[in-house]
């Protein structure tokens, strides 16, 4: 249990050398959570530096000369892994859940602490990538370069042509009216019709909504391909680990710079913590 010091609410030193720079964003590049997870542990309490509790933000250290410490424990910074993983039914995509409820990020087979890149809601299943390269998420999940994702919907009735036209054309919820999606009908009868969309935006629940608001209730949602990543091959549960040539192609569709990057896509020690 972390003994906690009163905090003045102040930014703590971050000494001479080195810039500061955000708080959340050395704690994600050490591979703590997502930039937005970081920031909910920092006004949580849950973050000191230099034996102070930082719980407001803006906050700034020094990665290279200051004591950061998460709960207690010193970050320290990590090799960066990427992993696909065919998420089941009934597990969440949070790094911590006072339900105790089965965690995505508990399937990675690596020492290293990762997070999900976007989220799946529990009862969707399908293609996720966990990694603890905050810089890849945060571009993956920003408006401006959120790649398409694919989904392949079944839902009950069978679906008419005049509610197929305006999910291609959007969907008017609490937000406002969805973007244009690509949808294709795989399967089409009196029971139940089976089809694919695909949709750039990242709603909460977007799918399930879109489909409720023209009257049909989904049946199974899962993702099949974020971009041109695809989930096939790769068992409900597992993970595979992210290739060279996948990892590139994110971060040339996210225009990082350095897209050949040296480091392997995923750590070779695969023991679980």
């Amino acid at each position: 249990m972390m003994t906690r010091k009163k905090t003045t609410g102040k930014t703590p030193s971050s000494g001479r050398v080195g810039k500061p720079i955000r708080l959340q964003k050395i704690l994600a590049s050490a591979g703590i959570d997502s930039r937005r997870g970081c920031e909910e542990l920092i006004l949580s309490g849950a973050v000191t530096v230099n034996g102070e509790v930082v719980h407001t933000l803006p906050a700034f250290a020094n990665p290279e000369t200051d004591d950061i410490r998460v709960e207690g424990s010193r970050i320290r910074p990590e090799r960066k892994v990427y992993f696909l993983l065919n998420k089941p039914k009934n597990v969440i995509c949070t790094n911590r859940d006072p339900q105790g409820r089965p965690k995505a990020v508990d399937l990675a087979p690596c020492q290293e602490r990762v997070f999900c890149v976007g989220r799946l809601d529990v009862e969707t299943t399908g293609l996720i990538l966990l990694t603890n390269d905050a810089e890849l998420a945060n571009r993956l999940t920003h408006p401006r370069y959120e790649l398409p994702k694919t989904y392949e919907v079944t839902v009950r009735g069978r679906m008419d042509g005049e509610a197929i036209d305006k999910l291609k054309k959007g969907v008017w919820l609490s937000e406002g009216k969805t973007e244009r999606a690509a949808v294709r009908v795989l399967r089409r009868t009196h029971v139940e019709t089976i089809l694919e969309i695909s949709i750039r935006q990242g709603l909460n629940r977007q799918v399930r909504r879109s489909f409720a608001r023209l009257g049909y209730k989904v049946r199974a949602l899962k993702r099949t391909r974020i971009g041109d990543i695809e989930l096939k091959g790769i068992p409900a549960g597992q993970c595979k680990k992210l290739s060279g040539a996948q990892l590139a192609y994110l971060r040339r569709a996210t225009g990082l710079k350095n897209a050949e990057q040296k480091s392997t896509p995923a750590a070779k020690n695969t023991k679980k913590k």
